[in-house]
């Protein structure tokens, strides 16, 4: 099959999964786990640093396409506490990245004209301190925003953010600014990293593996999970239609 015919499938097969979605409703929270950086660098044979350049291209690309739907809030999970584990020469690509990501971000004047708030979740005191200084000039420039929110989620683990709720709750106790027979889930909701930020309708996970890894372990518990097999860098916005109509086909309950 030659290169035009295929363009024009996958181009009609786009508008059909999109004419599907907009009618419907469309999740006001997605999270997303960008697996598959490394894999997909091997996939197109370039270097792993060209490969998270790529996987960061992307990721601009995917929040264009939640922001056309009206996705309100994106949470993305870039760099968890065990990706310091990875040889020192991709920690530092990784870093130098980050801070050109969230620079680019701050200027990004679709940015400022479509008020996009940007928030990073995690650990960030073990980040190198110029990567620190980057995510505060960001966060301090769109704080005010509340059209969208984008939330880069970096050093950060599941476990961790509970670990870290709890510990703020223990000395709150001890200073006696709360009591223990205070402690419930509102209370402890209260003191994650997410505080304020609705739980995520859909997650999506990227590469086809088929786990959170740790992932919003407490914000999702009611959510929509969709794995698609595919490659970070090589996510495409079919890729994302098909993650949201699957979302639609389902029906929530809560539990109930």
């Amino acid at each position: 099959m030659s290169l035009l015919p295929r363009k024009f499938i996958y181009r009609l097969y786009e508008r059909k999964l999109a004419a599907e979605i907009k009618n419907q409703l469309i999740p006001e929270h997605i999270a997303i786990i960008l697996d598959g950086n490394r894999r997909g660098s091997q996939k197109l044979g370039v270097e792993y640093e060209e490969g998270y350049h790529l996987g960061a291209k992307k990721l601009e690309e995917v929040l264009d396409w939640c922001w056309e739907l009206g996705v309100k809030i994106i949470t993305c999970w870039v760099f968890s506490t065990d990706n310091f584990s990875r040889p020192d020469s991709q920690v530092k690509s990784i870093m130098q990245l980050a801070k050109e990501y969230l620079q680019k971000f701050r200027e990004d004047k679709r940015v400022h004209k479509n008020k996009i708030q940007l928030k990073v979740l995690g650990r960030i005191n073990l980040l190198p301190s110029e990567v620190q200084e980057e995510i505060k000039k960001t966060e301090k420039a769109t704080e005010k925003y509340d059209n969208f929110r984008f939330n880069l989620c970096m050093a950060y683990g599941g476990r961790a953010e509970i670990v870290d709720a709890l510990k703020e709750i223990i000395i709150k106790a001890k200073n006696n600014e709360i009591d223990l027979s205070d402690v419930d889930e509102e209370l402890i909701a209260s003191h994650l990293y997410t505080v304020g930020i609705p739980d995520p309708d859909l997650i999506i996970r990227s590469s086809g593996e088929e786990r959170l890894s740790g992932f919003l372990l407490w914000q999702a518990a009611y959510s929509e999970y969709y794995f698609a097999d595919v490659f970070w860098p090589l996510f495409r916005k079919i890729d994302l239609w098909r993650a949201i109509r699957t979302y639609q086909g389902r029906k929530r309950r809560y539990g109930k």
